[in-house]
């Protein structure tokens, strides 16, 4: 292996790795991806994105079986948690899906190599581990990802002070359970736990949550939130957390100043946000060059200061999502087959996978303000949809807002249980730049959760028929 030359080598399997590599792999490259870990996916993949959404979708009916089901006429009495089960069916969604992504890799001929990477020349590679070896190769993609961003008194030990990592394997339902960060993960793990029967206390240094997420629809995500019982400390820090032998202790104050409050609980997890993750990556040796917050500069096609080395995902720019990352290492396979992509990211959705979730593209109305742009509303409510009302999901909204002479669509955000599968037709919208007036004038099946788009549309074009 020592001896084999590659067209292109990916350092890091996960969304943004392991795609780059498949769709090098389809364009006729000879491919190596490297990954500290043994099973494929990253990150998201191994104890991220996908490991939270099952535990979500379990959770939530379990809490459905407890409270809501009675309502539709079905009696269940005696409704119990087996938490074991309930882990055990998350760690084989995740086992299923790595090993899918090792059968792609064997179907496209991509050589995988566990180890950890560092550069030895621009055009050389030594891994340490598993396959350890050292590898050339005529290009590099670093694609290695972003960790936890470590805060100052607040000591890791995935067991009484974890990360989201630690958060998906309790050995019990914690009974209190304090989130440092507002953010998605924090919002996503904080619901899992609390619908298991934890109280769950969020501490936010901001004086609201998902601080860059449109402020009405922030607003309505935290008033639901709270009426389901999830407790919030906004414009708070955390000063200090102490460990004993049963409990932890958490320090607070206002962001502003004033009496520190102390609170007792048995698991603290922190999700303070990422940052970039180089480490040991020897960067040194070539002409990579980092910004002031780690993140690798990279010029428009993703290229570094060494014009063979690029970098995509986490590690650069923008908003560490997964499939950001994947467009962008779709993006480089094909700018080294010497095609022309194009990414707009304006048009990148993100979704928090809360009940009900929140889903959103391009700008929000407080962006707009800011810039000065002359724009419009459409809004339109779920309590205002059939399939809602038959559903029993009436809570959210969609919230389309549009350039006020072009009737372009500028940025689209949906509260609601469904939000992130409706927010792709928006998205799609706003790639071709479609009109309010384009979506009004689509054709939706009724009756369909979708059709609050629709009328939402029409409300930023003329009037919305249904309110």
């Amino acid at each position: 292996m020592s001896n084999k030359f590659y067209d292109v080598v990916i350092i890091g399997g996960g969304p943004g790795g392991y795609v780059c590599a498949i769709k090098a792999a389809q364009l006729g490259m000879n491919v190596a991806c490297v990954d500290k870990r043994s099973t494929l996916g990253g990150t998201c993949l191994n104890v991220g994105c996908i490991p939270s959404k099952a535990l979500l979708h379990s959770s939530n009916k379990f809490e459905e079986a407890q409270f809501y089901l009675e309502e539709h006429g079905v009696n269940i009495k005696g409704v119990s948690l087996d938490l074991k089960t309930l882990l055990a069916r998350k760690t084989k969604v995740v086992s299923d899906l790595t090993q899918g992504i090792a059968y792609l890799f064997k179907k496209n001929k991509i050589d995988f190599l566990e180890g950890e990477a560092s550069f030895v020349s621009e055009s050389s590679l030594k891994i340490e581990g598993k396959d350890g070896c050292t590898i050339q190769s005529k290009n590099f993609v670093i694609a290695t990802g972003s960790e936890v961003v470590p805060l100052p008194g607040v000591d890791i030990d995935e067991k009484q002070v974890v990360t989201s990592t630690g958060a998906l394997d309790f050995e019990k339902v914690p009974e209190h359970l304090v989130v440092i960060g507002g953010g998605y993960i924090g919002l996503e793990l904080g619901s899992v736990w609390r619908r298991l029967g934890s109280k769950v206390t969020v501490v936010e240094y901001a004086d609201r949550i998902v601080p860059a997420m449109d402020l009405d629809v922030g607003k309505a995500l935290y008033t639901e939130l709270k009426s389901q019982g999830m407790d919030f400390k906004l414009s708070t820090k955390v000063t200090k957390v102490k460990k004993s032998k049963s409990s932890v202790t958490v320090s607070v104050e206002k962001s502003s100043g004033g009496a520190v409050e102390e609170i007792n609980c048995d698991v603290v997890l922190s999700c303070a946000g990422r940052r970039a993750f180089t480490e040991n990556l020897n960067l040194d040796v070539t002409k990579v060059q980092t910004n002031d917050q780690g993140q690798i500069k990279v010029n428009g096609a993703f290229q570094t200061g060494a014009t063979n080395i690029f970098a995509i995902g986490d590690v650069i720019e923008g908003p560490m999502l997964a499939h950001k990352a994947e467009e962008e290492g779709i993006a480089v396979a094909e700018i080294l087959a010497g095609q022309h992509p194009h990414i707009n990211y304006n048009a990148i959705p993100g979704v928090v996978y809360t009940h009900p979730e929140v889903a959103t593209v391009g700008k929000t109305e407080e962006d707009l303000k800011k810039e000065g742009v002359d724009y419009g509303i459409g809004k339109f409510p779920f309590t205002a949809n059939s399939r809602a009302k038959s559903t029993g999901e009436t809570k959210g909204f969609v919230k389309i807002l549009t350039h006020k002479k072009s009737d372009e669509i500028l940025g689209v955000h949906i509260i609601h249980n469904e939000a992130g599968t409706m927010i792709a037709e928006c998205v799609l919208a706003m790639e071709y730049k479609a009109s309010s007036e384009d979506i009004a004038r689509t054709c939706h099946a009724h009756p369909t959760v979708n059709e609050a788009i629709k009328e939402a549309a029409l409300a930023a074009h003329f009037k919305a028929i249904h309110a």
